[in-house]
């Protein structure tokens, strides 16, 4: 492995999104850092006089650019790169890079295999079956009955997934997948499960893990969770549904198990881990899925909890050494507002002016995500643009500081929901909270 003697660090991250310029952000601000270079970045780094946005595409290119100039290590932010096998090849030119392998990456790349891995191992998650056929699996489907989950079995960007409330919609949903897949095209049909979802997130070195701060997102496009499935309107952080004898069963029965799992079936895990948690009204949790990096748009609330120092915690992680060290955690409320583009998820449309964006603050702070600079104008290059996020001593306070913000964002057919953290709201009242 390379080992690189110089005070200051310099750091990639790859990816151009919400979640990326959170990384880097938090990145940044480490006093061991030099730099942080984004591969390709958006808007938002590429006004941080701490970053620098890099146009590489290729694997290669990257390791190439990593080597040449000493990087200290490089996170992985989006699932593609995983999928693609950007781990294997850093580590085998001796690159220090923090994220799952090619093989481990399947637990999200593949939920056919997600789910087999699930049930080999015995950890809780919903009844299932895998097609191929669409006429079997319009079969199975009618036997079920709806509501019924869909999912697409590779990679979709967050967006794989139909929740079916009638079998027409789930049989018009296996159809699409199927005839949208390559040959050899699967669906995942399983059981729907009713209750809280919530997003349990940790590090992991391959037999440790270090447990980040809970957080739950808003997945539909309008408000009061309707509309459709979007890649996450929204999140906060803590998730007060994961109380403390939830997280302590997560981890003891889903977490630890999919670790100590992926190292006996000979694919160590490291990197980031999302567990997709159901939390039932009784207390029982199952696993709707599992991603293989931050969520997006959580890991903006999470990343403006933090205290630590990031720097320290990947660096243990990629040694090895998640045991010896901790995080430290703002104990205030972040909640975080995507704002999104005109016509998304749809057709989103690129181009328009931003033409005003509220200042960041310590408590309050716009993570760019679709945002380009062109020339000296910002302007919209994706579906969800910016995720305004901040800082409160309650989840209600926190939610009127983000929507003050989200006040100032202007820009030609933006669109964004008015009651993200509604859920924690009424959690909060149940248990009895000042909130």
């Amino acid at each position: 492995m390379f080992q690189y003697e110089q005070a200051l660090m310099k750091l990639l991250v790859i990816g151009g999104g919400g979640r990326e310029h959170a990384l880097a952000w938090k990145l940044a601000a480490s006093p061991r850092v030099q730099q942080v270079f984004v591969a390709p970045g958006n808007g938002g780094t590429a006004l941080d006089k701490r970053c620098s946005n890099i146009e590489l595409q290729s694997n290669e290119a990257l390791a190439d650019f990593a080597q040449s100039e000493r990087v200290g290590f490089t996170v992985v932010g989006p699932e593609a790169p995983l999928a693609s096998g950007v781990v294997d090849l850093f580590r085998a030119r001796g690159l220090r890079i923090f994220g799952p392998t090619q093989a481990a990456a399947q637990l999200e790349s593949s939920k056919d295999f997600a789910k087999a891995f699930m049930t080999r191992h015995r950890i809780p998650t919903a009844r299932y079956r895998t097609f191929t056929d669409g006429t079997a699996a319009r079969q199975y489907v009618l036997e079920r009955g709806a509501p019924v989950v869909i999912k697409a079995d590779g990679l979709a960007a967050g967006k794989g997934v139909v929740v079916a409330m009638t079998t027409d919609d789930a049989i018009a949903a296996v159809d699409s997948m199927l005839a949208n897949g390559h040959n050899g095209a699967k669906v995942v049909i399983e059981d729907f499960l009713d209750g809280d979802e919530a997003s349990f997130i940790v590090m992991s070195d391959g037999r440790s893990v270090l447990a980040l701060a809970t957080s739950q997102d808003h997945k539909r496009l309008r408000d009061g969770d309707r509309g459709p499935n979007t890649g996450g309107m929204g999140a906060y952080s803590p998730a007060p549904v994961v109380t403390p004898t939830i997280h302590a069963k997560v981890l003891r029965e889903i977490i630890m198990p999919a670790v100590l799992g992926m190292a006996a079936d000979g694919i160590p895990y490291s990197g980031f881990l999302y567990a997709g948690l159901m939390v039932s009204q009784d207390g029982d949790v199952k696993t709707l899925e599992f991603n293989c990096r931050l969520g997006d748009p959580e890991t903006q609330p999470i990343m403006l909890r933090m205290q630590s120092d990031l720097v320290p915690l990947i660096d243990a992680a990629i040694d090895g050494r998640l045991d010896q060290v901790e995080a430290r955690w703002d104990r205030r409320t972040a909640l975080g507002v995507v704002v999104a583009a005109h016509d998304y998820p749809d057709h989103p449309r690129k181009g328009d002016a931003i033409t005003h964006l509220p200042d960041d603050g310590d408590d309050r702070i716009t993570f760019h995500a679709g945002t380009a600079l062109d020339g000296d104008r910002m302007v919209t290059s994706g579906g969800r643009v910016v995720c305004v996020t901040a800082l409160g001593e309650t989840v209600r306070a926190a939610q009127k500081r983000a929507y003050e913000a989200v006040d100032e964002v202007a820009f030609d057919g933006m669109q964004f929901r008015r009651d993200i953290g509604h859920r924690a709201l009424k959690a909060r009242k149940q248990l009895g909270d000042n909130f």
